[in-house]
């Protein structure tokens, strides 16, 4: 007996002796309960006849692994998130998104990079790179997102990148910080100068102490094994595990220890509705984190032809949040009831995407919207329940 079937047959059981007093729709239990049912092989997925485009404007696509919309702060690049499959998750360099280009005073440096270090800690000074780069080691697969990742044609401001790197922690402990200290401010350099209609000149963020062993932030020195690439921060960029790109400082040059009283950065100022703050501060110690919650998109719709007839099956991803996610729910109608589904193979890190797959026969031709959520409404996913990433998709056939 297959696992849905035993589940079903104990559901009605229960309904059965329940008798006419139960208040519970079965409709929605044994939904519920086949959301539990256990990861298994995949049905063959058929001949593969045609892969149909996701769309919600198609005015905004944009060409992948190509920089556009002009130079500095307005330089962005996106990655193409359609060819995605279980061998390819890691984003080539070249490929990563860039949501703004090295600035000059970042390509001319010449000699030694460092540091400056000051603030509320032993005495001022300099780190040079080449000294923290000796105690770099591989931190593993990360994702980074653009806070403003709303292009609904491929969201495609978001990677994934292996990292080498040292904690931020280490290098903070060997500036003996003072008893005052409560926060590090990291700044990087920038576009001083530019005039810009989408951003404002200005990199650095300020992060509560007491959580940085928590959060896992590091400083990078390599990306996919080479030296970090000069749009993505060379040679050092903050990484910051579980937060969008804007806390992500790149070509760091300052590392402050601050206080309780420091005030918020013009970039946490600039991202602070993008980040989902409620209200702007003076101060950065109000800032609530700048965190990813749990979110998942499709893909990919791939038309085929099975021995059941034409079939559609969706891939998509999954990412954000503080623990792995392994069941989502699905619906094509914004009338319609989420369907619950199992991500299969479980995720086995929340640290970057997975891939999920969704097997779909629709009724008839037409456009329709395709929107997740996380089967555990108890997990915070306030993207999701806005409907941020949802895409569309026009189907001819059924």
């Amino acid at each position: 007996m297959s696992p849905m079937n035993a589940t079903r047959r104990q559901v009605l059981g229960t309904f059965a002796a329940a008798g006419a007093a139960t208040l519970v729709n079965p409709g929605k239990v044994l939904a519920r309960l086949a959301a539990d049912v256990p990861c298994t092989g995949s049905a063959p997925a058929g001949e593969l006849l045609a892969t149909l485009p996701l769309f919600r404007d198609r005015s905004q696509v944009q060409a992948f692994g190509v920089k556009y919309g002009g130079a500095g702060l307005d330089a962005r690049l996106v990655t193409d998130l359609s060819i995605l499959d279980p061998g390819k998750l890691i984003t080539p360099n070249e490929l990563a998104y860039i949501r703004t280009e090295i600035p000059a005073a970042a390509a001319a440096h010449t000699g030694a990079w460092t540091i400056e270090t000051s603030g509320l800690m032993a005495k001022d000074g300099a780190l040079d790179l080449n000294a923290i780069s000796k105690q770099s080691r591989t931190m593993g697969p990360h994702l980074f997102e653009c806070s403003g990742n709303a292009n609904p044609s491929n969201f495609g401001l978001m990677s994934v990148a292996e990292w080498e790197g040292t904690p931020l922690t280490s290098v903070i402990a060997s500036l003996k910080p003072a008893k005052e200290a409560t926060a590090v401010l990291v700044s990087g350099f920038d576009h001083i100068g530019q005039v810009s209609q989408r951003s404002i000149v200005g990199a650095s963020w300020v992060f509560p102490l007491a959580s940085l062993d928590q959060l896992g932030a590091f400083l990078a020195v390599r990306m996919n094994g080479e030296p970090v690439p000069a749009d993505h921060g060379k040679p050092v960029r903050l990484v910051v595990p579980g937060w969008y790109g804007c806390t992500w400082i790149k070509w760091v040059n300052e590392i402050r220890l601050v206080g309780p009283d420091e005030p918020a950065t013009t970039q946490m100022v600039e991202f602070a509705n993008r980040t989902h703050q409620t209200d702007l501060h003076k101060l950065a110690r109000d800032y609530k984190p700048a965190d990813i919650q749990t979110a998942a998109t499709p893909v990919r719709v791939e038309k085929r032809r099975t021995a059941a007839g034409i079939e559609y099956r969706i891939v998509g991803i999954v990412w954000g949040g503080t623990r792995t996610v392994d069941r989502l729910a699905i619906r094509f109608r914004k009338d319609a009831e989420f369907q619950p589904f199992s991500v299969c193979p479980t995720p086995k890190t929340h640290a970057m995407w997975s891939l999920w797959e969704y097997r779909w026969k629709p009724t008839a031709p037409g456009t329709y919207d395709i929107a997740l959520r996380v089967a555990d409404a108890s997990t915070p996913q306030r993207r999701l329940e806005s409907g941020y990433y949802m895409r569309q998709v026009r189907v001819e056939e059924v």
